[in-house]
């Protein structure tokens, strides 16, 4: 190890090496913590894409295991360095490289942080739609490679509508920058949105250019309190049948809204099972209308309460209190698995249902919430306590969840990405030989197979822990 120390050292100057074993304990996991790992022999932290093609260079000489990182807040344990070597923390390519406000496009490296990128274009009255909840730490980089998603989905779509172009160092060092600032290409397989997805298996993205939107000038919040899950399923899918499309259409339940009680005010009332938060934008006419007749239809289905939040203040509250769910839910529970299944949006009522009936079959306590305007929800197997029984009951829970979202028409992740959380399901749903497609789409790129390895699908002797 000493010698790699040495030569990344070398490559890179002394400052941009970590290699204290207390220092790269921090990079072993992403914001997962239960997956087996090792921790890594070297963590490097370029300034440059040259810098970044180097140390690929090097790597790939020496046939290291190279993980790239952003800001390691991802759950399905993406930039876990399951077989050491190096890791390569990107949060020093932060810069905005341009924001062009006459072409509605903006470039950035891959280690901007997306909260500042969307604070600097909204000074522009510019819009970057992709929300994440982790978005105060999330790189663009990382959202990139991930695809991810966020509640704007149901209304702006994901990460991967608003990419134009990279820049990305592929294994052997070399360099290449697929699309551009234009909006439309058609020029050969798309490489562009290949590696959108790639969760960091065929390059390391360096730079991205990102299309923007004007910024709305209008926005609304309602609430909605509903007496049981179901009925808040049900209200979610007539909302979408009847063509009104909120930005935001979140689900929630008692447990969520119980913690989340204490970090705002006036607090939401707690004598519902299922509670709906929904953001409206456009201009003032349209947020207007889709928010009266959104009201229209939850009063319709009977809901128990619909609050329009008219204080942006409260409003802001409220949605700050939704993106931090997940972490406020680890402060109670020992452990928090969130699973990231999408459905068709029509079958989200069954779904709800499902997930309650597999809670009880196996004994297991769900958490649920998602982004049910686009069919995304997030059950989660909490741990009062983690023993041995908890673990194999909820690895069941799991295997049914999956599997019943699969056979709603579903998929076994709608944002969060693959990874190792996930890796054991991919054959469920994409089948030998799509997977087989892929390990060569791979093998191409990374013919060495040094980048992220052990991702997406599960290798031989692979048991994720």
């Amino acid at each position: 190890m000493q010698g790699l120390v040495k030569d990344l050292a070398t490559l890179l100057g002394s400052t941009q090496i970590l290699s204290q074993p207390e220092e790269m304990l921090a990079y072993a996991n992403d914001a997962t913590h239960y997956f087996k790992s090792r921790i890594p022999d070297a963590v490097v932290l370029p300034h440059t894409t040259e810098e970044v093609a180097k140390v690929m260079k090097y790597a790939f000489e020496k046939e290291i295991p190279v993980t790239p990182r952003g800001a390691g807040s991802g759950l399905a344990g993406g930039c876990t360095p399951i077989h050491g070597g190096i890791v390569m923390d990107l949060k020093r390519l932060n810069q905005i490289v341009e924001i062009d406000g006459s072409n509605m496009t903006a470039r950035v490296e891959g280690g901007v942080v997306l909260k500042k990128f969307q604070d600097t274009v909204e000074k522009r009255k510019l819009f970057y739609p992709p929300d994440p909840q982790s978005g105060c730490v999330c790189t663009i980089g990382g959202n990139v490679a991930t695809r991810a998603g966020g509640p704007r989905g149901v209304k702006y779509g994901t990460t991967g509508n608003y990419v134009t172009g990279l820049e990305v160092v592929l294994p052997d060092g070399s360099i290449i920058t697929p699309g551009g600032k234009f909006v439309k290409q058609s020029v050969g397989y798309d490489i562009t949105h290949l590696m959108t997805g790639s969760e960091g298996t065929l390059g390391v993205i360096t730079g991205v250019n990102l299309r923007l939107l004007p910024l709305p000038e209008a926005d609304r919040t309602v609430i909605v309190v509903c007496e049981t899950l179901e009925q808040a399923a049900e209200i979610v899918a007539e909302i979408i049948a009847r063509g009104a499309v909120p930005a935001m259409l979140e689900f929630l339940i008692k447990l969520a809204i119980t913690i989340m009680n204490q970090y705002f005010f006036p607090p939401l009332p707690t004598d519902g099972e299922g509670y709906l938060f929904m953001f409206f934008d456009g201009t003032e006419a349209q947020v207007e209308y889709e928010a009266k007749l959104v009201s229209e239809i939850c009063h319709d289905m009977k809901a128990k309460e619909v609050r329009l939040v008219e204080d942006p203040r409260a409003a802001a509250a409220y949605w700050t209190a939704r993106a931090n769910v997940y972490p406020l839910i680890q402060t109670i529970f020992e452990r928090a698995n969130s699973e990231d299944i999408t459905v068709p949006r029509n079958k989200l009522p069954d779904l709800v249902r499902a997930v309650q009936e597999i809670a009880a079959a196996e004994e297991v306590m769900i958490g649920l919430a998602g982004h049910a305007g686009d069919g995304n929800m997030h059950p989660s197997i909490l741990f009062p306590q983690v023993t041995p029984e908890a673990l194999e009951k909820s690895e069941f829970a799991i295997d049914k969840l999956i599997r019943t979202g699969l056979d709603m028409g579903g998929t076994i992740s709608g944002e969060h990405g693959i990874g190792i959380h996930k890796s054991k399901y991919l054959a469920w749903e994409l089948g030998d030989i799509q997977i087989e497609l892929m390990k060569r789409i791979k093998q191409a790129f990374d013919p060495k197979g040094i980048m992220n390895p052990g991702k997406i699908w599960m290798e031989d002797g692979d048991k994720h822990a």
